[in-house]
């Protein structure tokens, strides 16, 4: 009968521990990429709006970085791997 205790506390671990793994998806600026190119990737990579996209892109160009999308670190991976992929800096934090 001892088991059914050592279950419960074993999910209610593995609840915590999925809470705490929320990364940032953090696009960096640079000199080279223009602005419709880092439109155009949020959209077509992270599935951002126009407005969200081109907020995102101002934010990056004016303070040096911006959080483009928040997730697992799982679900962020491939985003990250495609704005690179276009040449673009990004970081997973």
């Amino acid at each position: 009968m001892e088991v059914a205790p050592e279950i419960e506390e074993l999910v209610e671990v593995e609840e915590d521990l999925g809470q705490e793994d929320i990364k940032s998806l953090i696009v960096h600026n640079d000199d080279f990429n223009t602005f419709d190119h880092v439109i155009n990737t949020l959209i077509k990579v992270c599935k951002h709006d126009v407005h969200q996209a081109e907020q995102c892109t101002y934010i990056i160009h004016y303070k040096g970085k911006c959080s483009v999308k928040n997730g697992s670190f799982h679900e962020l991976k491939p985003m990250k791997d495609g704005v690179t992929d276009a040449g673009i800096s990004a970081t997973i934090e």
